[in-house]
């Protein structure tokens, strides 16, 4: 809309009518048609039973969809195993975008004394309370890293 209204301001409510229709108008991967398609059909006289199988295939590719890209986004989660007895490093996950030093997100090593259901673990301390963190900031992968364990 910018590109289009260029010269005056005035020109915004001249064009929104223009914008909508190319909204309505524009191909939708996840419905696999126009939303205009789906509200009024493809012509004027379009029969009620057609418009709702079209609704209803709109329907399906959206659940296809969806499948698609639930499936993608599990794929791309590690399935993290915790043990009790397993040495872990905590990152510190809080964004600091200008430190001004050098130092490691990592603080521990902590034991795993406790796994709870969705990856929740309880770690502990030689000289502190025992908490409960979440096992995406936990690193269990440390063979080899520290050899003063």
């Amino acid at each position: 809309m910018k590109a289009v209204c260029v010269m005056t301001w005035a020109e915004w409510s001249d064009k929104l009518d223009d914008a909508f229709s190319a909204f309505c108008t524009a191909f939708k991967t996840p419905i696999g048609c126009t939303p205009y398609k789906l509200t009024a059909g493809d012509y004027p006289k379009l029969q009620l039973n057609e418009l709702n199988e079209l609704r209803e295939k709109a329907y399906e590719n959206s659940l296809i969809y969806k499948e698609r890209t639930k499936n993608l986004y599990d794929s791309k989660i590690k399935n993290r195993i915790f043990n009790v007895g397993d040495r872990a490093l905590l990152v510190n996950s809080r964004l600091e975008i200008f430190s001004g030093k050098l130092k490691t997100r990592w603080s521990g090593p902590f034991t795993i004394t406790k796994v709870f259901p969705y990856e929740t673990v309880e770690l502990s301390q030689p000289n502190g309370p025992n908490f409960k963190v979440n096992g995406h900031r936990v690193n269990t992968t440390l063979e080899g890293m520290y050899h003063s364990w």
